[in-house]
């Protein structure tokens, strides 16, 4: 039987599971992958080029569709040209909506070693919007992630920042911040776009048509 695969590049089985807790709220069978190797938490521009190989080379067996749940996407690119089935990353799902009518948005995340790649991926995938750039939190990601209050306190000023600068909506940038996503939907400033459910929408939209 075919599957939905949700591809976490982290090697934290239990951020894998979290994940798919969320993305299971909009495909309801979908199932997780969890890198075999490499780091809990990719903060690095190396990271994602060796979770970039993880993803590409992955043996899936009959997979229906797949998401690629980093914020950088990696691997999703290459991994889409060799599977006969639709492949989606969180990053480019979470642009396009972000984008979507020439909205104006921005990213706020963690992970300052990744801004670049993020800038890029943002861009590309923008549509008619205007990317206004990484806002990041202060401090180490590994060390935030470890108290959700913190990590919590930590997003909303950055948000905050991000609604100063002309933002009208937000993107919480990363596979691993998705329960910060939720926690922090009703109570941001402006309009969050959570990653994971992006890529969900985004891939139950592909699903009706011909596979890729």
């Amino acid at each position: 039987m075919s599957r939905l695969i949700l591809m976490n590049p982290n090697s934290n089985a239990a951020t894998t599971q979290a994940m798919v807790a969320i993305a299971r709220q909009i495909l309801p069978g979908v199932e997780g992958w969890t890198a075999p190797r490499g780091p809990g938490m990719i903060v690095t521009e190396e990271a994602l080029a060796a979770a970039a190989e993880e993803v590409a080379s992955a043996d899936l067996g009959d997979a229906a569709g797949v998401i690629v749940s980093a914020f950088g996407d990696p691997g999703m690119a290459a991994l889409a040209a060799r599977l006969d089935c639709p492949v989606v990353g969180i990053g480019a799902s979470a642009a396009a909506e972000a984008g979507a009518g020439g909205r104006s948005f921005a990213v706020v995340t963690t992970t300052p070693g990744l801004e670049r790649s993020v800038d890029r991926l943002m861009r590309a995938h923008a549509g008619e919007g205007r990317y206004l750039g990484c806002f990041l939190t202060e401090g180490d990601p590994l060390r935030l992630m470890e108290d959700a209050d913190t990590l919590d306190r930590a997003l909303m000023e950055g948000i905050g920042r991000a609604a100063g600068q002309g933002a009208a909506v937000a993107i919480i940038g990363g596979g691993p911040l998705g329960e910060a996503a939720e926690r922090l939907a009703d109570r941001s400033p402006i309009p969050l776009i959570a990653p994971i459910r992006a890529a969900a929408r985004a891939l139950r939209a592909r699903l009706d048509g011909p596979c890729r």
